[in-house]
């Protein structure tokens, strides 16, 4: 049976997957000490003058349940960010907003795994060909079409298309959509070299297939067939604030950032991209999880079938990252699928341990800094310690 009916909403599945529910760590099968351990690290990660993050949510579970639930620090901590004393501006202690565990968070490039997700359910369908040339479906590409880049190497990062290009400079869609058209590979096709360009090409391939825009695919094919009300993209008035945004640090003068997207070429597209602008919770984001470890199924509905997720975290990964240390800790070793935010996002699925780990913060708050994935390590190897 297929995953989508014909208008893209995910269809009920004839066996339901059990539904999260919030229970104690002895109830999903997981040590309790370490646990509380993985809560104590977020919460120095958001403590001192010069924190990782001004505030963050911490979401871990096993199987069905979630198991930690936290939320610590600020959503706004500060009002701008001062080059000249390299620290941020304090707002008063009564102007400061306090995340709670329902705060939504700029993703970044967490929006790559639903876009991912969105072009396996065409794939799925019979659609698109996971080989096939993407100048099959964009010959005005004419780039992309002349090197023979297909579906799986957008997917897996191997088109050899550069890390990104400058178009918050370009004074309208038209010239940003004609530098894409015109962009040729820098790297041997088959390569890996990871860029959002991949995802911004194929979020162009999945609305001319389907008619529809990229926001409309992940609505209807994904978060509300999962009941993930909480995740959209922007703006998102009542999210965590990222970045005082200005030059010469950032890409654009934008001044401090709330509820809208950070990536600064999302923005210039108008928030909705392949690559970055969806906003959500550590809860939606803990039902994306649950949902892809239980083979695409969550409750009644099934957004893929299970060949189809095994297709999309089978290594090298379809859109997401596979046994990738550097941010999973101890988790990667055995087929543990998840990804990254440039501002401060991670998830990890590991389907080996049937655990989630979800982390949302707010690291470039007030200011974006060299990133550090090192706390995301640890909560991935506290969460595995757990489960032995």
């Amino acid at each position: 049976m297929p995953s989508l009916d014909e208008g893209g909403r995910g269809r009920s599945s004839e066996l339901s997957a059990p539904r999260l529910r919030v229970d104690t760590p002895e109830r999903a099968g997981l040590d309790p000490a370490e646990t509380r351990l993985l809560v104590r690290d977020v919460v120095d990660l958001t403590t001192g003058d010069r924190p990782w993050a001004a505030g963050a949510v911490v979401v871990a579970g096993r199987g069905p349940v979630i198991a930690v639930r936290e939320a610590v620090g600020w959503a706004v901590r500060y009002s701008a960010y001062d080059p000249a004393a390299d620290a941020g501006v304090e707002l008063p202690a009564g102007a400061r907003i306090p995340v709670t565990v329902d705060t939504p968070f700029d993703l970044a490039s967490l929006t790559k795994l639903f876009t991912s997700v969105a072009a396996v359910q065409q794939i799925e369908r019979g659609t698109l060909g996971i080989d096939a040339r993407v100048g099959a479906y964009l010959p005005d590409f004419h780039a992309a079409a002349a090197h023979g880049i297909t579906v799986r190497q957008l997917l897996t990062h191997t088109s050899g298309l550069r890390p990104e290009l400058p178009l918050y400079e370009c004074a309208d869609d038209t010239r940003r959509w004609a530098l894409l058209r015109a962009e040729t590979p820098v790297g041997a096709p088959g390569t890996y070299l990871y860029s959002d360009l991949n995802m911004l090409l194929l979020q162009q391939l999945l609305e001319r297939l389907t008619g529809r825009t990229l926001d409309v695919l992940v609505r209807e094919g994904i978060t509300r067939p999962l009941g993930m009300t909480s995740t959209d993209f922007g703006p998102c008035p009542g999210a965590a604030a990222t970045e005082d945004q200005r030059r010469p640090w950032a890409k654009a003068d934008r001044g401090m950032l709330r509820g809208v997207v950070h990536d600064e070429n999302a923005w210039a597209l108008g928030g909705v991209a392949g690559h970055a602008g969806l906003f959500s919770t550590g809860h939606d984001l803990a039902v994306f999880c649950r949902t892809l470890l239980s083979g695409g199924s969550y409750g009644t509905a099934r957004i893929l079938g299970p060949d189809f997720v095994e297709l999309l975290l089978t290594p090298p990964g379809l859109g997401f990252a596979v046994d990738q240390s550097w941010f999973m800790g101890e988790l990667a070793g055995e087929g543990a699928a998840g990804h990254t935010g440039f501002t401060g996002t991670s998830l990890v699925l590991d389907p080996a341990t049937d655990t989630f780990v979800v982390l949302l913060a707010n690291t470039v708050h007030p200011r974006r800094r060299v990133p550090d994935s090192g706390p995301r390590a640890l909560l991935g190897t506290r969460l595995a310690m757990a489960v032995r």
